[in-house]
């Protein structure tokens, strides 16, 4: 399986980056927003929209809250658009189904590659690549399903 990172929070800074997080992990979803200015904006999110829905089912994603926890999930279904107002308010809306561990991860705990790639900043949702980090994310689900 494959692991990315998923920030889950909007491109725009007004809109509450936690809200967006825990209405992910509370409704058990993983995604992005819509927001888009221009054009080509739009055309870069239909990409990601596309990308987001070949991610494999028991695909592997990190996300990252503000008190710099990481969180572990696994995709367990297809794409859907959510037409909710509440997911309008906080820029969730092209979503999967997200299986999330019931607690977060502190630094030492999570993959160095995982790590790298928030490190490196933005907002898309991405693949990590290196060649240890699937196996790694994968002892770590197992280890805290079984907690």
């Amino acid at each position: 399986m494959a692991v990315y990172r998923a920030p889950m929070r909007s491109r725009s800074d007004e809109i509450d980056a936690h809200a967006t997080r825990d209405r992910a992990r509370r409704l058990g979803l993983c995604g992005f927003g819509r927001l888009t200015k221009s054009p080509a904006e739009q055309e870069s999110l239909n990409r990601r929209v596309t990308r987001f829905t070949e991610v494999e089912n028991g695909s592997f994603v990190w996300t990252r809250d503000d008190e710099g926890l990481f969180w572990l999930g696994r995709i367990t279904g297809p794409y859907e658009y959510d037409t909710d107002d509440a997911a309008a308010a906080v820029d969730l809306v092209h979503v999967r189904p997200c299986d999330w561990l019931a607690e977060p991860l502190l630094e030492p705990n999570v993959p160095a590659a995982v790590i790298e790639t928030f490190r490196r900043g933005g907002r898309n949702f991405q693949q990590t690549h290196h060649p240890s980090v699937d196996a790694e994310t994968q002892r770590i689900w197992d280890s805290q399903r079984e907690t």
